[in-house]
C-alpha cells in the first residue's frame, strides 16, 4: 500500500498531464467559432469599398480638381452609386434571416459595430444616391421632367459631396475595424491594422476603377489619368506598407495562414505580387520617366490593381476562418507578453 500507483498511460504521454496537453494543442479541436462569412461578404468588402473611394475621389475632384477634375468627378459619382447597389443585398442575403434586415435599423446602438456599420452604409448610401442623381441632372438625363432638373440642379453639390464624403471614408474602413473586434487571432491581433489597410486598399480600388473607366472613354485628358495614377501610387504605398506590418505583427504562428499553402500562394502572388508590386513598378517607372501614362498602361496598371484589392478582401476573410480553427493560433493570441 505504500508504493505509489504508477498509471499505466502515463508514458504514452511523456508523463504529461491533462492540462499540459491542452494547452498546447487543445487536442486539435478549435477553441472559438469561426465566422460564417464567405463569399458574399468578400463582395460586398470589394463593391463597398470601391463605392465609398470612388465618392470620396470624386468629392476632392470637385474641391480641388479644377477643369481637369471635371471628367473624376462625374465618373466617380456613376461609379459610387453603381457599385453601391448590390452592397446592401449581399448584406441581406448573408444575414441567413434577411426578412430581420430591417431590425438593424429600427435603433442605433453606439457600442455595437455593426448597428454602427449599418447605419453608416444607410447614410452614406443617401448621399451616394443623391450626388448620382444631381451628376444626372447635370448631364441632362431629367431634361424631360424640367420642375425635377430644376430643384436637383439648385442643390449645394459641392457641400452634399463633401458630408458624403466624411461617411465615404467611414465605410472604406470600417469593413477592417468590423474584422478587428472579432476573437478571430488573425483579424484580433491587427485590429488597430485592419481599419487604415482596408481604407488604403478602397482607395487604390477607387482610384483604379475610375481610372479603368476614363481609359476606356476616348478623348479623357490624360492629366486626369496622370493625377488617379499618383493617387494610387501613394495609396498602394501605404496598402504595402500596412500589410507587411501586419503580417510582422501578427508574428509566425498566427501568420500561417497567409504565409503556408495555398492562401499562401495567393497572398504573395496575387495580392502582393499582381495586386501591388507589378502596378506600383508601371506606375513609379512613369513617374521617374517623366512620362504621361499611356492609355493601354493605365488600363492594365487599373486591372491588376483592382484584381489585388479583390484578393486581399478574399484572402483577409478566408484565413481569418482559417486562423480560427487553428487552437495554436488562439492560445499565442491569448498568451500574455513577457514583462
Amino acid at each position: 500500500m505504500g508504493e505509489s500507483y504508477k498509471r499505466n498511460w502515463e508514458p504514452r504521454r511523456g508523463g504529461r498531464s491533462v492540462s499540459d496537453e491542452s494547452s498546447a494543442s487543445y487536442y486539435n479541436v478549435p477553441v472559438i467559432h469561426k465566422p460564417h462569412w464567405k463569399w458574399l461578404i468578400i463582395w460586398y468588402f470589394f463593391l463597398g469599398g470601391i463605392s465609398s473611394a470612388s465618392y470620396v475621389i470624386a468629392a476632392i475632384a470637385d474641391i480641388f480638381g479644377g477643369r481637369e477634375g471635371d471628367r473624376i468627378k462625374r465618373v466617380g459619382r456613376y461609379l459610387s452609386l453603381a457599385a453601391l447597389i448590390p452592397s446592401p443585398l449581399l448584406l441581406i442575403l448573408d444575414l441567413g434571416r434577411p426578412e430581420r434586415f430591417y431590425l438593424m435599423l429600427r435603433i442605433i446602438k453606439l457600442r455595437s459595430p455593426m448597428s454602427v456599420g449599418t447605419w453608416g452604409l444607410t447614410i452614406f448610401g443617401l448621399f451616394s444616391a443623391l450626388s448620382g442623381v444631381i451628376q444626372a441632372a447635370h448631364d441632362g438625363l431629367f431634361g424631360w421632367f424640367k420642375p425635377l432638373n430644376r430643384v436637383l440642379l439648385a442643390l449645394p453639390s459641392t457641400t452634399i459631396n463633401g458630408l458624403g464624403a466624411v461617411f465615404g471614408f467611414f465605410v472604406g474602413g470600417y469593413t477592417g475595424v468590423l474584422l478587428g473586434i472579432t476573437a478571430v487571432p488573425l483579424w484580433a491581433k491587427n485590429a488597430l491594422l485592419l481599419g487604415p489597410l482596408f481604407l488604403s486598399s478602397a482607395l487604390s480600388s477607387g482610384a483604379a476603377a475610375i481610372t479603368l473607366v476614363l481609359s476606356l472613354v476616348r478623348g479623357t485628358n490624360h492629366r486626369a489619368i496622370a493625377r488617379l495614377e499618383r493617387l494610387d501610387t501613394v495609396t498602394l504605398l501605404a496598402e504595402l506598407g500596412l500589410i507587411l506590418l501586419a503580417q510582422a505583427n501578427a508574428g509566425p504562428v498566427i501568420s500561417r495562414p497567409i504565409r503556408e499553402g495555398w492562401l499562401g500562394n495567393v497572398f504573395r502572388w496575387g495580392v502582393l505580387g499582381t495586386g501591388i508590386i507589378a502596378p506600383l513598378t508601371m506606375q513609379i517607372r512613369a513617374i521617374l520617366a517623366r512620362k504621361q501614362p499611356s492609355r493601354h498602361a493605365a488600363m492594365l496598371s487599373s486591372a491588376l490593381t483592382l484584381i489585388g484589392g479583390f484578393l486581399l478582401r478574399y484572402v483577409m476573410v478566408t484565413a481569418g476562418r482559417v486562423s480560427a480553427d487553428d487552437p495554436q493560433s488562439t492560445f499565442e493570441f491569448a498568451r500574455k507578453p513577457p514583462k
